[in-house]
């Protein structure tokens, strides 16, 4: 029988990813539901290549643009709408499989859904554990959902401790490519543009998680992620730079062992390995040929220059709420960013000080995360507007 999966963030780069996994593996998987935010002509192609039994569009008025045409091109698709359709698609679809790759908090009350329900989810959505990783570990050993993740790095993590057992892990190592300020000083960064941001040398990625790989902060939240996805003391978790993108994450045994997970710089990898796990297929990315990689380079981050990464850790330690105010501020201080009204150098500046500032609360319900995100948002629209 086929894997019945649901792709949150089908539009997207990692939905996009994901398709094109199962586009290879015919018969492996149905596309049982995809879902959009406003993406409403790309969801209509989709729909109507793959004929899911439901489709949603969170905008009302996109799913309103694109009815008619998919009652005539789909008409055995449901389209719903509106901000409960993501959480109601994830409780009420026949799924095996949720891949949760919607950018932001957006995702995270479907991705929680998921995990109450006992499936298995592919995280591709770092915000989830960012914000809610208690909450979300707790549900995963209630329900016995499986969380897999995406992330290129985490996958790497995640496959490599099939070496050891966890009581013998002594750190893991995330790899990290420097994104496109890795040899950049402060003076230089405090003047980059966006078009300076979105030039990552190796990831073809969304303008978001561009950018948050250019003030590393996408590492820093991947401390965090990694903190509740392995149960290890953030401490124990080291960010190495390696611009080649090959090894794409490490984990150092007690014995001296180091176990990496190697690939080319395609996340198509990690999207099939958890869509299809526990099984291995043929995968459709090229492969590395090392008689023509020649060298790979390592090198230590320098904090000094991204200061997200000390921001990453002293949440990962914090956790509670911490997490919440933090994500929520980068989000905020990006799109911000994005719009040329706070320099590159003030992304992390700002997110600091929101979190300095926001009410910390040590185990707080998905509610106040909310809360605490909405807050979040509207410090940094104030703080611009001063």
């Amino acid at each position: 029988m086929p894997k019945r999966v649901i792709i949150l963030g089908s539009t997207g780069s990692i939905g996009c990813s994901a398709l094109s996994v199962a586009d290879n593996l015919p018969g492996e998987f149905e596309i049982v539901g995809l879902a959009a935010a406003t993406s409403d002509q790309r969801l209509a192609q989709q729909v109507e290549k793959y004929h899911p039994k439901i489709a949603v569009l969170a905008d009302q008025s996109a799913a309103l643009r694109i009815r008619d045409r998919l009652k005539n091109s789909s008409p055995a698709t449901q389209l719903w709408s509106g901000p409960e359709a993501l959480v109601r698609l994830v409780k009420e679809a026949d799924a095996d499989f949720v891949l949760a790759g919607i950018v932001g908090i957006a995702g995270l009350s479907a991705t929680m859904a998921a995990v109450v329900r006992g499936l298995t989810v592919g995280l591709a959505n770092k915000e989830s554990l960012v914000v809610a990783g208690q909450l979300m570990v707790d549900a995963a050993t209630k329900s016995g959902a499986k969380l897999i993740p995406v992330d290129s790095e985490h996958s790497a993590v995640y496959q490599s401790l099939h070496s050891g057992r966890h009581e013998e892990i002594e750190r893991i190592l995330l790899t990290a490519s420097g994104g496109p300020f890795r040899t950049w000083t402060r003076d230089q960064m405090r003047h980059a543009k966006l078009a300076d941001a979105l030039k990552h040398p190796i990831w073809d990625m969304g303008p978001k998680i561009t950018i948050d790989s250019a003030t590393m902060m996408n590492k820093a939240l991947e401390i965090i992620e990694a903190k509740w996805l392995f149960n290890i003391d953030p401490d124990r978790i080291e960010v190495l730079i390696h611009p080649e993108s090959i090894i794409h994450s490490m984990v150092a045994f007690h014995d001296g062992s180091i176990v990496a997970q190697m690939g080319s710089p395609d996340m198509r990898t990690p999207i099939q390995y958890a869509m299809t796990y526990p099984r291995r297929l043929a995968g459709c990315t090229d492969r590395v040929d090392f008689s023509k990689l020649g060298r790979m380079h390592f090198e230590p981050p320098d904090e000094s220059r991204f200061p997200s990464l000390r921001l990453g850790r002293e949440v990962a330690r914090k956790a509670g709420t911490a997490g919440a105010a933090m994500n929520a501020a980068n989000e905020a201080a990006v799109e911000l960013f994005r719009q040329g009204r706070v320099s590159f150098c003030e992304i992390a500046e700002t997110v600091e000080d929101v979190l300095g500032r926001h009410e910390y609360e040590e185990q707080p319900s998905l509610a106040t995360l909310f809360r605490v995100d909405a807050w979040a948002r509207n410090e940094v629209t104030q703080c611009c507007k001063v």
